[in-house]
């Protein structure tokens, strides 16, 4: 059996961070912290809604509708819901069709499946023809614990090269819930990362508005911008009120579309003097929102006082609960808030 690189405390196996008893459910719990207000299946519930109006939107999935949760959906509509079995191939053709004959497919797997088995039907089927699907996918980057398998680490690397197909990747419960009509309503294919269950609700605090292709400032900031998508922007806001107490004044640049890039704000906001930049991502270090900032930045020859990244290693990550997990791989707020203190202070 392949051993990791990192050793794991036997302490740790059982714990979260805080010493929490986390049980085996914990590999596949939410990602919302302790109290932290969370929304059951909004992903869910927003197709319902939309279908009250879209009589041509279709739910299909994979054999895990309970686990993207289109189960609601198939509840609601049990006539516009389609179970392709274990075959995402056969599922992504099938969305094609439907998508052909004026309907609205949202065909819905884990990530890892439509990324890795089902890439060259999405290309030849679906973007090369521009077809008007939407692939929602659960369980993005590192949102389980069930090892490679089913970690998505890579999935944005895989598909930003892909032409004619817009990626989002959305924050909290209230932003899936803003997403889901406007990816029915704009016309080509979309690749959403999903978070599934009981969702955090954070951007509602701040009054956001998810508009599709368009980053937003959250909070603004003088020492650090952090440019950050997903699950990170919520772990972002999260850092930024932690480091006020040292007095450290933290912006956060939330990018929910990731292509196309929104480039004419971050090209505005990365190039105003005195701030260390912070791209964070649930996302392989490698191709993804990181080097997609960077390479714009690079292009524009704007140049920020610092650049750095928090992203997940370029490795086969290991399993176990996520609170562990996201501490040992430096997504977690507490490891994000060390991190940017070591940066401003060397």
């Amino acid at each position: 059996m392949r051993r990791s690189k990192y050793e794991r405390p036997a302490h740790l196996e059982s714990a979260a961070p805080g010493g929490v008893r986390l049980k085996t459910s914990a590999m596949i719990a939410s990602i919302a912290g302790p109290n932290q207000r969370t929304k059951p299946a909004p992903f869910g519930h927003a197709l319902v809604e939309l279908g009250k109006t879209r009589p041509d939107v279709l739910g299909l999935t994979a054999d895990l509708s309970k686990y993207t949760d289109l189960h609601v959906f198939a509840k609601a509509y049990p006539d516009r819901f389609y179970q392709m079995g274990m075959a995402e191939q056969v599922m992504i053709s099938a969305a094609a069709g439907l998508a052909r004959e004026g309907f609205t497919p949202f065909a819905t797997t884990y990530a890892v499946f439509a990324s890795r088995r089902a890439y060259d039907f999405i290309f030849m089927a679906i973007a090369e023809e521009n077809l008007n699907v939407k692939i929602v996918c659960a369980l993005p980057g590192l949102t389980t614990g069930y090892g490679p398998s089913h970690q998505a680490t890579e999935d944005i690397a895989i598909f930003r090269g892909m032409p004619q197909l817009t990626i989002v990747d959305p924050c909290d419960a209230l932003e899936i819930e803003q997403a889901v009509p406007a990816i029915a309503a704009h016309q080509g294919p979309v690749y959403m990362r999903l978070l599934r269950g009981n969702v955090p609700l954070v951007l509602d605090e701040y009054g956001y508005r998810f508009e599709l292709g368009k980053a937003k400032t959250i909070r603004d900031g003088r020492d650090v911008l952090i440019v950050s998508s997903g699950l990170m922007t919520m772990r972002a806001l999260e850092t930024a009120k932690r480091l006020e107490a040292d007095r450290i004044d933290v912006a956060v640049l939330h990018v929910p579309t990731i292509k196309p890039l929104d480039v004419e704000t971050i090209r505005r906001e990365c190039a105003k003097t005195g701030r260390m930049v912070v791209v964070a991502e649930n996302h392989t270090i490698i191709g993804g929102l990181g080097e997609a900032v960077a390479g714009e930045l690079m292009r524009s020859g704007i140049h920020p006082t610092a650049f750095r990244q928090i992203a997940l290693p370029d490795a086969f990550l290991d399993a176990g609960a996520l609170p562990t997990l996201h501490d040992r791989y430096g997504i977690s707020t507490d490891a994000m808030t060390a991190r940017i203190k070591e940066w401003l202070s060397s």
